[in-house]
């Protein structure tokens, strides 16, 4: 059995609750995958974007729904050794990637305002235009459970907002892509778990500012950091925390919220008080 083979294998058998069913399950409620869709899976080197790309090759061979993948490596500027590294490990996995470069970085590198901000809004805008130009009406991003929430903890903590990372969102630049997120209710510590099982090393930070974190488990100093480290003490306290930090943002009762925005309206619970 070639390694790969063997890799599929632990995602279907070994990991089968924890993962395949989890990324199966995000796939049915959130309605992800469609008859004829042809999906961009964007791969960035990482170990959440490599399994992402492995669960759809299996769903595109034991799912109910005949779609089409491109699996896309989009180069902003890597070094040497993380681009070797990304092409090493899609031959290990069988993962065919087609690689494109950009100058993501020599743009970022100039800004002194929110460099990691208008890096991501770069990466998406070249992997929306690559995607479509391939014929693809999706693009499929590796974000993760912990992501979801992290990014919630995030906006209530520091933008004073409730808001979230949807499953799936329409392109508001390029007509009739959509982006979604099928690794959705699969939590990391499950991904971390199978790369070690399968004694993979992936690259854990490609930015060019950030290399001194090319492989590991650990990010460095940041905001999102910081919200990992705060959920790991919250499963300490209660193992279920997480999943009801999930579930109070689509469970939200507008009874008792003292405003809120659609769009660029904005309702108050004074609107209706006196009614």
């Amino acid at each position: 059995m070639e390694k790969y083979e063997e890799i599929e294998r632990s995602i279907i058998k070994k990991y089968r609750k924890e993962i395949w069913k989890r990324f199966i399950s995000a796939v049915n409620t959130y309605h992800l995958v469609n008859e004829g869709d042809k999906i961009a899976v964007c791969v960035s080197g990482g170990k959440d974007s490599m399994l992402m790309a492995k669960c759809m090759q299996e769903l595109q061979k034991h799912g109910i729904y005949r779609f089409e993948l491109e699996f896309l490596v989009m180069d902003p500027g890597y070094n040497a050794v993380n681009r070797q590294r990304i092409v090493d490990n899609a031959a290990l996995l069988n993962i065919p990637i087609t690689i494109f470069e950009s100058d993501i970085f020599d743009v970022v590198a100039k800004t002194d305002k929110s460099p990691c901000y208008l890096c991501a809004r770069m990466r998406r805008g070249y992997l929306y235009s690559r995607a479509q130009a391939l014929g693809c009406n999706k693009i499929a991003l590796g974000h993760h459970f912990d992501d979801v929430i992290e990014t919630i903890l995030m906006n209530l903590l520091y933008g004073a907002e409730i808001k979230t990372m949807l499953p799936k969102l329409h392109s508001t630049n390029y007509e009739g892509m959509e982006l979604i997120r099928p690794m959705y209710m699969v939590r990391e510590a499950d991904i971390l778990s199978w790369k070690r099982y399968n004694s993979l090393n992936f690259i854990q930070c490609a930015c060019r500012f950030t290399e001194n974190c090319v492989l590991g488990d650990n990010g460095g100093a940041s905001k999102r950091q910081e919200m990992k480290d705060l959920i790991k003490k919250f499963r300490q306290i209660s193992p279920t925390i997480d999943i009801s930090i999930f579930n109070s943002v689509q469970n939200v009762n507008l009874k008792t919220i003292i405003g809120y925005h659609d769009a660029d309206k904005y309702h108050s619970f004074l609107d209706d008080f006196e009614k």
